[in-house]
């Protein structure tokens, strides 16, 4: 019997940072989750907001301002997040960026 899977040998060459804006890529999606990776370019940002699960958030590549509620922190490579559904939080780049998101439904 085959068993589907997903598989990605390097995560970071599936989303390289833009010269400028942000690129998403939804790698995977099912009814329990929801994984995205995300490529931001040096100073690009997503703003203050929440979701609507909980998520994970694992830093890549790069360097960024994370903030989540009243904390600001530095994410680096290794930087690892369980933020529960409703938690305000954002990210600014600080140089080119890749992050990988994970809903959890």
């Amino acid at each position: 019997m085959t068993m589907n899977y997903t598989h990605f040998s390097d995560l970071e060459k599936e989303a390289q940072p833009p010269d400028k804006g942000i690129l998403s890529r939804t790698l995977f999606n099912d009814d329990r989750l929801k994984v995205v990776l995300f490529g931001f370019a040096q100073a690009e940002e997503l703003s203050e907001h929440t979701a609507s699960m909980p998520a994970v958030l694992h830093f890549l590549q790069g360097q960024a301002k994370l903030t989540l509620a009243d904390d600001t922190l530095d994410a680096t490579p290794g930087t690892w997040v369980h933020m529960p559904a409703g938690l305000r939080h954002s990210i600014q780049a600080k140089t080119p960026v890749v992050m990988l998101l994970l809903l959890l439904k």
